[in-house]
């Protein structure tokens, strides 16, 4: 969703956000800035956790709304908002220790980072900018591991005036790159509603998920196609992609009901559709989970979250809410996204307890979840549970080691990136937590955890 920082910045003059960096060449730094020696503990169960890095050290505020990803056989990427546009670190041992951060090329004025890791290793970044008057996504490339980007490309803006929010980005093979984002024709349409301590919901909204696609590595870049009906009132608020191995293309869909004449918001629900002809067409959309409830109108986090796992079985995850209370929700799909199982809840507590609950497939049959939550008066603090499909959830584990500052924006999104598998001194899930927050300041935190393959407890 748009970030607060960002909303005024739009909302009062869209356009006149300005400053460019394209095509520097910005080389990372190999500097640690790890807490304490990386010697993964073992709090018990078979869990063992690193020390926690600090990834945003140097980069000027606020630094929120982490994202990651995975590259064989080590490497670790996060991106996020911060260093004075969109900030970037990298791993190179797995997630124990991270560059210097940078400012990624062309990153002013933006917000909403995505990231994706092809099969040959090169190395994406999109982020949503308003600039000139126009609302579009950018996509940073490295073809060196993160090391350097010396490639941006703007996509398609639409018209002038245009609205935009939330880019996903999903990586094919052979050059093949997609972005998904929300877009509607008027950013007058557009009704906001802001969290003091979060970031902007919608009361109206003129919203259609929609997909770019690439065929040369990111450097240029097709026309806007829709991936629902309805347009300009297509309802989608955004589509978390992943690209199965045969090229198909899959997509969660947080939707809701938007009234066609005003635009005014009804409840959201969660729903999947697929490509599988590099995103022209996309298949009638298929309800995840509806019977859990719906998403209420103020949900200013990115609700709704899809993962694949290394036999191809589909996980969706999200949060549902009422008046007073809040849960999230997990459901899977063996046949490629054809049906899904009955959701079961991955937590509940008070309305705002479960935000942007993330999943990310491992090994055959499982999948781990994580999420953050205000639960505690202390604040925010990050979380992760295993979830198998024969045997179900694992115990929860808290990964922050405390809770940040409930006054501190923690970005709409947090990090979660899994490894395909063990390694040969533990044969467990290999997985990466990031979050903003923090107890002073904003700043962006990174932990290496290791799961055994199935659920414990």
């Amino acid at each position: 969703m748009l970030s607060a920082n960002n909303h005024l910045a739009a909302s009062s003059a869209p356009g006149r956000i300005t400053g460019r960096f394209a095509g520097l060449m910005l080389a990372v730094a190999c500097l640690v800035v790890a807490l304490a020696d990386p010697v993964l503990a073992a709090p018990g169960g078979g869990v063992q956790m690193s020390p926690v890095s600090v990834l945003s050290t140097g980069c000027r505020g606020p630094n929120a709304e982490v994202v990651s990803a995975v590259g064989q056989p080590d490497y670790v990427y996060e991106a996020w908002i911060g260093c004075g546009g969109e900030g970037f670190a990298r791993s190179t041992d797995g997630g124990l220790h991270f560059s210097q951060p940078i400012t990624l090329p062309d990153s002013s004025g933006s917000d909403d980072p995505a990231l994706a890791v092809a099969t040959d290793g090169t190395v994406y970044v999109s982020y949503l900018r308003y600039h000139n008057g126009f609302a579009y996504p950018v996509v940073a490339t490295s073809f060196d591991h993160g090391a350097t980007f010396p490639q941006a490309a703007s996509l398609n803006p639409g018209v002038p005036g245009n609205w935009g929010d939330r880019d996903f980005l999903a990586a094919g093979r052979n050059g093949k790159v997609y972005v998904t984002w929300d877009y509607g024709p008027s950013f007058a349409d557009v009704g906001l509603v802001c969290s003091p301590v979060g970031s902007c919901a919608y009361s109206t909204v003129d919203a259609t998920a929609v997909v770019q696609t690439s065929t040369d590595h990111g450097k240029t870049w097709g026309p806007i196609t829709f991936m629902q009906p309805g347009f300009p009132a297509g309802g989608g608020y955004d589509a978390y992609t992943v690209v199965e191995p045969n090229g198909t293309i899959d997509a969660l869909v947080w939707n809701h009901h938007l009234d066609p004449t005003t635009f005014a918001v009804g409840p959201g629900f969660e729903d999947f559709t697929s490509s599988t002809d590099g995103g022209k067409t996309w298949s009638p959309f298929v309800p995840v989970g509806a019977s859990a409830g719906t998403i209420a109108l103020p949900t200013w986090w990115i609700d709704g979250n899809l993962g694949i796992d290394s036999a191809g079985n589909l996980y969706a995850t999200w949060e549902t809410q009422t008046a007073t209370s809040g849960s999230g929700w997990i459901s899977y799909s063996t046949d490629h996204g054809k049906t899904w199982s009955a959701p079961q809840q991955v937590l509940s507590g008070s309305a705002d307890a479960a935000e942007d609950v993330q999943v990310v497939g491992t090994v055959p049959g499982v999948a781990d979840v994580g999420w953050q939550d205000d639960t505690s008066p202390s604040g925010y603090a990050t979380h992760l549970r295993q979830f198998s499909i024969t045997q179900g959830l694992g115990p929860a584990i808290q990964v922050s080691t405390q809770f940040g500052n409930p006054t501190v924006w923690p970005g709409d999104t947090f990090g979660l990136s899994a490894f395909p598998g063990g390694d040969s001194t533990y044969p467990a899930t290999r997985v990466v937590l990031s979050w903003g927050g923090g107890q002073t300041d904003s700043q962006i935190y990174a932990r290496e955890v290791h799961l055994p393959p199935t659920p414990a407890g």
